[in-house]
């Protein structure tokens, strides 16, 4: 079957606020600060990534108080009391010079042995959640150094080489990257389950890891196939893991599928729920000290389910389907694909017994997360 030209191929590049992003992303995983562009600009860089040098930058750079940047849920065990949980992000006071690096990735790494100081919160600055969606675009803990960086800091020797980034681009950027997604391979998989399996991939602009889609049959020739959303589980689908359902939830699909003849399963380069591989097993290290899923994730700053589902509906509409019969026990994913446009007809069901193992974080997807088990 031919496929469209790609806009990839005629502009690999992107446009210049999404090359920026880009960068902006790549500078963030080796602990290179970079600017945020705002109405009050802050120099910024990861805690979990950032060194000696990327913390000489910043002081050398800044004027004004430095803050480390978390979420609330992480900045509570930190401060070890409560804090706002409607709050954006919360601002902890950082001593100049900046030169404890080993601290503050300790301050973000709830993992990590946690020998701490007294750290006392200040005033977060506005463009806080714009430095914290950055540390997450980059698959990073939220947690950042910040500081409001000094007039003319382009002009030094020292800020020559540093990007700036708006911070409004980093957070249009995840619905903006759906729209950017296109089918770039399509081949012939014949699959135990399903013999006249098709394999289809999908990559963004940000020409990261591909999304693909397990075609079986015909769907796209259905009025209202089969669709399953599978998030990829390294640790479930490939390796067999007992502390979860996803083997058994992407085998069941795709072989419920091939009973029927036809169906599809995007399987969605979003792992974890979307926070990331290495992220994910921080998570089950502190799920093996007590924690349940959802609130593992959380005490590492992020939100309990971090997934963007506008990829899915933009997979579904590259595929030509517009209606679908949903298979899942999550309400959530009948809900977000509806508000992006896909006409949900019917939740189908997709349940498998407790092995022993994961009863409690099935336990925890019903009691938590609003799945509809047993």
């Amino acid at each position: 079957m031919p496929m469209p030209a790609s806009p990839l191929l005629q502009n690999p590049l992107g446009t210049p606020r999404t090359r920026a992003v880009h960068r902006a992303i790549a500078d963030a995983r080796r602990g290179v600060p970079v600017v945020l562009a705002a109405r009050k600009p802050l120099i910024i860089a990861p805690a979990e990534t950032v060194g000696a040098e990327g913390l000489r930058l910043i002081d050398l750079l800044s004027q004004g108080a430095a803050a480390l940047l978390l979420a609330p849920s992480r900045a509570a065990a930190v401060l070890q009391h409560d804090v706002p949980e409607t709050a954006p992000a919360i601002a902890l006071s950082l001593a100049r010079p900046l030169i404890d690096a080993a601290t503050l990735k300790r301050a973000a790494d709830p993992t990590m042995e946690q020998i701490l100081p007294s750290f006392t919160m200040t005033e977060a600055p506005e463009e806080a959640p714009a430095a914290l969606a950055l540390a997450k675009l980059a698959r990073l803990l939220p947690a950042m150094v910040a500081a409001p960086v000094r007039p003319g800091w382009a002009s030094r020797r020292e800020g020559a080489d540093l990007l700036t980034v708006p911070a409004a681009d980093l957070l249009a950027y995840p619905l903006e990257l759906a729209s950017t997604l296109t089918k770039v391979a399509e081949v012939a998989v014949p699959l135990d389950a399903a013999r006249d399996a098709r394999l289809v991939a999908f990559r963004a602009l940000d020409q990261g890891i591909e999304h693909m889609a397990i075609l079986v049959g015909e769907p796209e020739r259905q009025e209202a196939p089969l669709v399953r959303l599978h998030s990829e589980c390294f640790t479930g689908d490939l390796l067999g893991s007992l502390r979860c359902d996803c083997g058994p939830q992407l085998q069941g699909a795709i072989a419920r599928m091939g009973r029927e003849g036809h169906g599809a399963v995007l399987y969605l380069a979003q792992e974890g729920r979307g926070i990331g591989l290495i992220n994910k097993l921080r998570a089950y290290t502190l799920q093996d000290a007590g924690l349940d899923t959802l609130d593992a994730n959380r005490a590492l700053g992020w939100h309990a389910d971090e997934r963007n589902f506008h990829i899915a509906a933009a997979m579904l509409a590259a595929l030509g389907i517009s209606k679908a019969r949903l298979l899942t026990n999550n309400p959530e994913k009948v809900d977000s694909l509806r508000a992006c446009g896909i006409e949900i007809v019917e939740r189908v069901p997709h349940e498998f017994a407790p092995n022993g193992v994961n009863d409690a974080y099935l336990e925890t997807k019903a009691r938590r997360f609003g799945h509809l088990l047993g």
